[in-house]
């Protein structure tokens, strides 16, 4: 089972479940969600028997399984969706595939689990290359199968938009597509397909993955990556600028200099871009707003913003990013949603002290993000960027670089045990980031995901990973198999996963980290560097 519950015990009677089992209890819906799949049907009394028991938390269940049948017992509709995850996973792996009439066999147990952690993420990049609404539903499937609840959607960068705004229709007429795409990735000379490419969201698509997400217990987290990573919303609306110069969508990869101006009508634009999103999401609780890799130089040349930032008191134009992200975190928090940044905003400063951090470049600022009194979702490069290969061989598609594996996931620790007792209890909980500037379509998706998602939903769940993992991810593939997933091969890629047209060469991780570990974002600088 994956992930492996916190107490598992073998009983010695068993029982079957037939399509058509009947629900009976206080928390039929999560259940027959869960079960969907076997058709499950509501009854007076029935098979499966759900109690709520207000002693246990929100996530936390009992599972029973034997003689009598299945009775779960759980602390709220969460809890009674995941037991029924796990009673899914109890069945044999042909149980995956739609079936009529079908029967299986369960095996007596008793389970008692709990999350260890509260926050147990995904992020996609669905603007490097976009992801129709039907792959984000089947994401959420397998995310929900995993016991995986955070869904997060970087939805705007440089490279597109990919989500209708009415108050400010070219984002969705203009910015959502580009003519052609890099394919050499920052190579020379620079090369490129010329095929167009685009896509973007609907506020009903975005209403429906809300919904879809909800009844699975997936929060589906939003980021408007502000006020870096600009040229697509620029190319829409120039007078979001610096400059008025025209921009469009960039069609290569890397940082780009494009920057929002700071000044009121950009943070009342984006004010209602959130008021658009959050409306069409429904409940939104975290709304992610970006602020990593961004190049300050146009502030520092522009007098007009050079005195919007002393009549404020700031000091330099860091002081004035910093500002920009708190005012847009209050915004939120004035619509009931935190905050969300990437390590650059907090190394910044000044933030909501709400404001939750990601410190995708690695632990050491995370731990300076907790020490510092801020909720952290663990991200680091390494080994949680599953846009990097799984191995360093010449078979792997294309990748930013080399290796991660899915041992590398499983023996991390989102929480180390060297963080004072403090430090740790501020880790909400971690989160694998899928970036696609290499990953151009969903049958890519899978290969980079799975089984390391895998990995991620133990450690996630469980705070490490379990005894026996190899073992149970071997069984646990046949389920994927089942379900249609096109996960990466132990031995390594099948004939027609390799895919190297333009292979344009990696860099091996042990490098990236030392880049990563030399990234500066001090107080006199205006630009990343590496």
């Amino acid at each position: 089972m994956i992930p492996r519950p916190q107490l598992f015990s073998d009983l010695s009677a068993s029982s079957v479940l037939t399509s058509g089992v009947t629900v009976s209890g206080d928390l039929v819906d999560p259940v027959r969600t869960a079960l969907a799949g076997l058709d499950p049907l509501p009854g007076d009394s029935g098979e499966i028997d759900v109690r709520r028991d207000p002693a246990l938390g929100e996530e936390a269940y009992r599972l029973t399984t034997g003689s009598r049948g299945v009775e779960i017992v759980a602390g709220g509709p969460a809890g009674a969706f995941y037991a029924a995850q796990s009673l899914r996973q109890l069945l044999p792996p042909a149980s995956f595939r739609f079936s009529a009439g079908a029967s299986w066999p369960i095996p007596g147990v008793r389970i008692e689990d709990a999350p260890r952690f509260a926050w147990r993420g995904l992020h996609l990049d669905v603007a490097r290359h976009f992801f129709p609404k039907r792959e984000i539903l089947r994401l959420i499937d397998l995310m929900a199968l995993h016991k995986l609840n955070r869904l997060h959607l970087h939805l705007v960068d440089d490279q597109g938009w990919r989500v209708e705004s009415p108050a400010y229709p070219l984002l969705h007429e203009v910015s959502s597509h580009r003519p052609r795409t890099a394919t050499n990735f920052h190579r020379e000379p620079e090369s490129y397909d010329d095929l167009p490419h685009g896509g973007y969201y609907t506020l009903d698509d975005l209403a429906e993955m809300g919904a879809y997400a909800r009844s699975r217990h997936v929060t589906i987290v939003p980021e408007i990556d502000v006020p870096g990573h600009a040229s697509a919303i620029l190319a829409a609306y120039p007078a979001f600028g610096v400059t008025g110069e025209p921009y469009d969508v960039l069609d290569r990869w890397g940082i780009s200099p494009a920057i929002l101006s700071p000044l009121p009508p950009t943070v009342e634009f984006l004010t209602t871009i959130f008021d658009e999103i959050i409306g069409a999401l429904g409940e939104t609780p975290f709304v992610h707003i970006g602020g990593d890799e961004v190049v300050l130089d146009h502030w520092a040349e522009s007098a007009e913003i050079g005195a919007y930032r002393d009549s404020l008191g700031l000091e330099s134009v860091n002081d004035l990013q910093a500002w920009f992200l708190r005012r847009l975190a209050d915004a939120l928090a004035e619509r009931g949603a935190r905050a969300v940044v990437w390590d650059e905003a907090f190394v910044s400063g000044r933030l909501r002290q709400d404001t939750v951090v990601m410190p995708w470049r690695g632990m050491g600022v995370g731990r300076r993000a907790a020490a510092a009194g801020h909720d952290v979702v663990a991200t680091p490069v390494f080994p949680l960027y599953f846009d990097y290969a799984e191995s360093s061989s010449p078979d792997e598609p294309m990748a930013i670089g080399d290796a991660t594996t899915v041992e590398d996931v499983a023996a991390f620790e989102p929480a180390p045990a060297d963080w004072t007792e403090e430090e740790r209890a501020r880790v909400l909980g971690v989160q694998a980031q899928l970036w696609t500037e290499r990953v151009p379509d969903a049958r890519t998706v899978d290969y980079r995901l799975w089984p390391r998602a895998c990995a991620l939903a133990e450690v996630a769940w469980s705070g490490t990973a379990s005894p026996g993992f190899d073992g149970r991810l071997t069984e646990h593939l046949a389920r994927l198999d089942a379900l249609g997933v096109e996960y990466r091969p132990a031995a390594g890629p099948h004939p027609w996963q390799r895919r190297r047209p333009h292979r344009p060469g990696r860099v091996p991780v042990t490098e990236v980290m030392a880049r990563i570990d030399a990234m500066t974002y001090d107080a006199e600088s205006t630009r990343p560097s590496l």
